[in-house]
């Protein structure tokens, strides 16, 4: 039965210039919803640490290809420690230590990365109006690279988590989270989403993967928020969305806006996006707590001219 509620193909296209955020802070912004962080926003989050509890939220890099990583991280030693064991005295003459190299193509459905707002374009351009070329093959982001994040982003971080306020174990592909999740999530749960935080949804996705296996997702399908949400995120000024999937429902539900949690999120209200999180623990830290919001600390790497980051967000109770 398809959800209510969901806004037409009309109604989203819309968005790009109802929600826009271009000139909000300035011609020559490129941090977007980043602006609502600052000193006082970090301060505030501080303030959340009760324990001193720390907690992964990504998922292990792994180097085997699957359903859905189809083209894996490569993975392999420099050098290791293999000659010590079988007694080979020319080790003796090289270097005693093991090194590594790996090689990632992030962006997809597995590995836990940060958008930069250089990832998505709509008709040609950028967040804040840029032309999409500034983007190209041989010099990569020339703007709007993952690199202004160099600072980290620490800041408040609510979870919404949606097969707990439904009762279900998981969100079936091509559905998505509807906004009345949220606010049912806030009623329930005791907390309001705010300026400047960052607002994690689970679908139980990920769990699903665990329990099934991998599956193929551009065919099969996949949720998360639905375009529905994008007015609430605005209107509540968060700083980034993340989810434990790839953040935009699939198979796709519009003909010309294809992801519209990328395209109008990034391209029209400047949002940094979080995919792939790793949300298991930490909806299980927080229903054993019965707390919702706490600390978050995101440390991209300072990459020149790239459109995101792998990322390990840590969550700190």
């Amino acid at each position: 039965m398809p959800q209510q509620g969901i806004p037409t193909e009309e109604e989203v296209l819309h968005y790009f210039s109802s929600l826009s955020n271009w000139g909000r802070w300035g011609e020559e912004d490129q941090l977007g919803t980043l602006n609502f962080l600052g000193p006082e926003k970090t301060k505030r989050a501080v303030g959340l640490v009760q324990e001193g509890t720390t907690l992964s939220c990504a998922r292990t890099v792994r180097f085997e290809p699957s359903a859905d990583i189809p083209f894996p991280p490569i993975h392999y030693m420099v050098e290791s420690g293999e000659g010590w064991g079988s007694g080979d005295k020319v080790s003796a003459r090289i270097n005693q230590a093991s090194t590594d190299f790996f090689g990632m193509i992030f962006h997809g459905f597995a590995i836990t990365h940060v958008d930069s707002l250089a990832h998505f374009f709509w008709e040609g351009k950028m967040y804040n109006g840029r032309p999409a070329h500034l983007v190209s093959t041989s010099l990569g982001a020339t703007v709007e690279s993952v690199e202004v994040a160099k600072d980290g982003i620490t800041t408040r971080a609510v979870l919404v988590d949606v097969p707990m306020i439904r009762g279900i174990d998981w969100l079936d592909r091509g559905e998505g989270v509807m906004p009345e999740d949220i606010l049912e999530a806030e009623r329930r749960c005791g907390f309001q989403v705010e300026e400047g935080d960052i607002l994690l949804v689970r679908t139980g996705q990920l769990h699903r993967r665990e329990v099934e296996g991998p599956w193929d997702i551009p065919t099969t399908g996949s949720t998360a928020c639905q375009a529905a949400c994008l007015p609430l995120f605005h209107e509540r000024n968060i700083a980034m969305i993340g989810s434990d999937t790839g953040n935009d429902v699939m198979p796709r539900q519009y003909q010309q806006v294809t992801n519209p949690i990328h395209q109008v999120g990034i391209v029209a209200m400047g949002i940094w996006i979080l995919d792939n999180a790793n949300l298991e623990d930490l909806a299980q830290a927080c229903l054993q707590r019965n707390r919702w919001e706490f600390m978050m600390s995101i440390g991209p790497l300072r990459l020149h001219n790239t459109t995101g980051s792998p990322v390990n967000p840590i969550a700190i109770f």
